[in-house]
């Protein structure tokens, strides 16, 4: 670096002298903006004072630059930028191009000072003869100043303060320009003046500028590239080829007589390159700014969503957005490539843009919470056409969240965990008939108790005497709610909360409801998909994490929030979780007809009241998906019966059948060539439970059966009405739990009244007519004579099954 020693009064005499020379001189006509009337009567003292009034140097800030998000194997998502600008050393640009700037902009700039009072008279003069301004009146490190004043600006004001025609602006930029040409070398300010300068197009710097008409690299311009950008700088807009090729080349062609002129290049070198094309249209590179123009938008706005979160950007959302498109920064996200294409190919096999539902699903890698995949049916844009700007993966809280759907029966899933985690085995039989009667029945909140005057909720598969298993297999919504019962609706909300289970649209906790094992609040295939991971991961949860590191424009890591995670479930608590959700996946369960593979899965439906929309969530060991479909109107109130799901109308709308496959797709490819991963077995006592012998009470009146059982240690209800049984009516036809099974000290059992009938109806005789069969769905399961065929007609029967 050059340190010029010069005295301040000298400074101040030779901005007197050069102000002087440009007002007698008419240095307005060269294109100095000072207003002659304003300089009238401004004497040397004078100018002194508002000089040592000025600051002693240019503090500027670093120039904006181009940043990037990248996939998690270093592959393009989006650039972001306020000005596409790729910072270089002089050393990377061809000696042609330096020569070319000087030459039309300063050609004394290594000969003079800040200040160049000869060569504004100069310009002044051959601007005048030609009739049009040729050469600029400002000195390289007077532009520098310049651009670096408006660079800083932050507010309309001191962009207007940088940019005004007014002596005094003039002033400061010349003692600005003083300060300058002190500290730093030419050769170090004709870099930065070729990192700052607008070449016009969105192209900034003289490397941008290069790579986007040119495609190639500011080391190889040729000397009519180099020509052609040398004279942009005077005006981006009016001489970018791109809006007018004449204008361009005429204005190209004026540099090159001036490198001749100045014996900078030959007279044959300037002729041939005056014959060259001024430019190729086929070589102009566009390059794309923001998430809109990635090939993953959805899930770059949400990653970068998160960045404006890092308080390590800024105090505030807009100082961080602004940090993030002028800093040159690296963001690295968690987007696998290969497994984003498979959830790609599901939506692709399985929807149409043209579709009247939505279809979404999101992919999480267990025990990191590293979101791997996010995809939907409608492609990304303004509404029109199919697309939309809502991503239907995620929040509502993060820029163009849709704020997800009621997620049905894949709540079941948590009370499983609280139920387990209470010490209730997989064994654990209720009877579970439909419809059921819990109308006034009080279910213990964190707060209290809450109830229902008139409830009969329904089965839409199996009913009758069922254990978790069995009844997880056929989704039987009467088992789901009598066990929330027992666990307490707070334990439910406790495990789904440190799992991430929040509402969707407003991030509040999840309702304690009655009906809330049948998940009745909104919730986004990313926080359903995370939560389902951390079963899979043994009760490990970890946040849902997209960004996994930041560097600086110098390759510096920048703090951002990493892989967190805690064990917010007791792993044999998960094992158990695991193995009944396994086995939906096994034959005769809702979600067997989407198993593949060697690998352990694990998953659960979700079908709301009305069918409105439909869920499939799983896993395996190493992966976790969570694929919805819905009406992709807000708000989605209508029915899916009728919508269309691939171009084809939703018969029958069901979590297997219509979310299912789009889930299997994805999880299959995502899965191939894996190895083959198993889940931990649960433990005896998790199967059975820690249980103690239940005394023989069948065939006893309803108060001595009650006796016996209080005295044993249990708690004691007696299910409303009568079922058929051979003992006496009026007597215990059985208990549930079965006496066989046994059940934990002080867990509650309830009596089943015997109506005797089976006892008293005596056997048909031979060749008599048999009772109708109640009519079957051909759903897993069986028929159910409470729910005839699945049409809209019976909304009863919907929520929760298949």
């Amino acid at each position: 670096m050059r340190v010029r020693e010069k005295g301040d009064r000298g400074v101040v005499q030779s901005v007197v002298l050069f102000l002087g020379v440009s007002v007698l001189s008419g240095a307005l006509a060269a294109g100095l903006a000072i207003p002659f009337a304003g300089l009238a009567g401004y004497t040397t003292e004078k100018t002194h004072e508002t000089l040592q009034d000025l600051p002693q140097e240019l503090k500027t800030d670093p120039p904006a630059r181009t940043s990037k998000i990248v996939a998690a194997d270093g592959s393009l998502i989006a650039y972001l930028y306020e000005q596409n600008r790729v910072p270089i050393t002089l050393a990377q640009v061809n000696p042609i191009m330096r020569k070319a700037i000087v030459a039309i902009e300063d050609d004394r700039f290594y000969d003079h000072g800040a200040l160049d009072a000869k060569g504004t008279l100069r310009a002044m003069l051959r601007n005048q003869s030609e009739g049009s301004v040729q050469q600029g009146g400002s000195s390289i490190t007077q532009q520098y100043v310049k651009l670096s004043l408006i660079a800083k600006a932050k507010t309309p004001e001191e962009y207007q303060q940088a940019t005004a025609s007014t002596y005094q602006r003039k002033i400061a930029e010349l003692r600005y320009a003083v300060a300058v040409e002190k500290e730093f070398s030419k050769d170090e300010i004709l870099e930065k003046y070729l990192n700052l300068a607008n070449f016009g197009d969105g192209a900034y710097g003289v490397e941008a500028a290069s790579r986007h008409y040119f495609s190639t690299h500011a080391n190889k311009l040729t000397l009519a590239q180099a020509a052609l950008l040398a004279g942009l700088v005077k005006n981006p807009s009016g001489y970018d080829p791109t809006n007018n090729a004449k204008r361009a080349k005429d204005r190209r062609d004026v540099v090159l007589r001036r490198m001749q002129e100045l014996n900078v290049i030959t007279a044959k070198q300037a002729t041939d390159a005056i014959r060259t094309p001024v430019y190729d249209p086929k070589k102009v590179q566009k390059i794309p700014n923001g998430c809109a123009a990635s090939r993953y938008p959805f899930y770059c706005e949400y990653a970068y969503s998160k960045l404006l979160e890092n308080p390590a950007f800024g105090a505030d959302e807009k100082s961080r957005a602004h940090y993030v498109k002028t800093a040159g920064i690296t963001v690295k996200t968690s987007l696998d490539p290969r497994v984003q294409a498979a959830a790609e190919l599901s939506m692709k096999q399985k929807s149409k843009p043209s579709d009247t539902t939505v279809a979404a699903i999101t992919m999480v890698q267990p025990g990191s919470g590293l979101i791997k995949g996010m995809a939907q049916s409608k492609p990304y844009g303004d509404g029109t056409n199919n697309t939309t700007s809502y991503n239907y993966n995620v929040e509502k809280t993060y820029a163009g969240g849709y704020g997800g759907f009621q997620n049905g029966s894949t709540m079941k899933a948590f009370t499983i965990a609280a139920a387990i985690q209470q010490g209730i085995p997989l064994n654990y039989r209720i009877n579970s008939p439909s419809p059921i009667d819990l109308s006034g029945v009080k279910f213990k909140t964190c707060t209290g108790t809450t109830s229902d005057r008139d409830y009969h909720p329904k089965n839409s598969t199996r009913s009758g005497d069922l254990t978790m298993i069995e009844a997880a297999k056929a989704s039987t919504n009467t088992y789901f709610l009598q066990l929330s019962q027992r666990t307490g609706l707070c334990a439910v909300a406790t495990i789904a909360a440190k799992l991430g289970m929040k509402d969707a649209q407003t991030l509040q906790p999840l309702q304690q409801v009655i009906s809330m094992t049948l998940g009745v609040d909104n919730v986004s295939p990313l926080m359903l998909s995370n939560a389902y991971a951390t079963f899979a991961a043994r009760g490990k949860y970890c946040k849902p994490l997209a960004v996994t590191s930041v560097t600086s424009a110098a390759g510096k890591p920048i703090k951002t929030p990493g892989i967190e995670c805690n064990q917010a479930l007791e792993q044999p608590v998960a094992d158990g979780v695991n193995r009944v959700l396994h086995e939906v996946m096994e034959p005769g369960g809702t979600g067997s007809r989407l198993k593949f593979g060697s690998s352990d899965l694990a998953g659960k439906t979700g079908t709301i009241q009305e069918n409105k929309a439909v869920w499939y969530s799983g896993y395996s060991s190493t992966l976790a998906a969570a694929a919805v479909v819905a009406d992709a109107k807000l708000p989605y109130t209508n029915l899916m019966y009728g919508h269309t799901l691939n171009g084809k109308d939703i018969a029958d709308p069901s979590g297997s059948g219509t979310a299912g496959p789009i889930w299997e797709v994805a999880m299959r490819a995502a899965l191939k060539g894996s190895a083959e991963t198993h889940f931990v077995a649960p433990s005896d006592k998790t199967i059975r439970g820690d249980v103690k012998d239940l005394p023989f009470v069948t065939g006893m009146s309803v108060q001595d059966a009650t006796n016996r059982l209080q005295g044993a240690g249990f708690q004691v209800t007696v299910a409303p009405g009568q079922v058929r049984s051979k003992e006496t009516a009026g007597t215990v036809a059985y208990t549930s739990p079965r006496q066989r099974d046994g059940a934990p000290e002080g867990s509650m059992v309830t009596i089943y009244i015997s109506d005797g009938s089976e006892g008293q109806q005596p056997p048909p005789p031979p060749n008599s007519p048999q009772p109708p069969k109640p009519p079957n769905t051909g759903k897993p399961g069986g028929g159910n004579p409470q729910c005839p065929p699945w049409h809209p007609q019976f909304p009863n029967c919907g929520g929760g099954g298949r």
